[in-house]
């Protein structure tokens, strides 16, 4: 689990082109959109996407992405119970 949450990190810094952060300034638990990193509805986009394209997983309902993007934990463990 530890592995795929590095490698989370890393593709969500270069899928979103967060130029002026690195893996190590995202913990595992900080929320990804509003106060943690920031994120908008364009970068949920954008994670919906790289879920389909790396993971193999489709989002029927773009709601759910709301809980699955909370932070990388919660999205390791929604890829790890659900991917392809």
């Amino acid at each position: 689990m530890e592995a795929l949450k590095q490698e989370l990190k890393e593709k969500i810094i270069n899928v979103l082109n967060l130029e002026d952060i690195s893996p190590a300034d995202i913990n595992d638990s900080d929320p990804l959109f509003g106060d943690g990193l920031g994120l908008d509805s364009i970068d949920a986009l954008e994670l919906i996407v790289l879920l389909g394209k790396d993971y193999g997983i489709k989002l029927a309902d773009p709601k759910e992405g709301k809980a699955i993007f909370e932070s990388i934990n919660t999205m390791a463990a929604y890829i790890t119970a659900n991917r392809a």
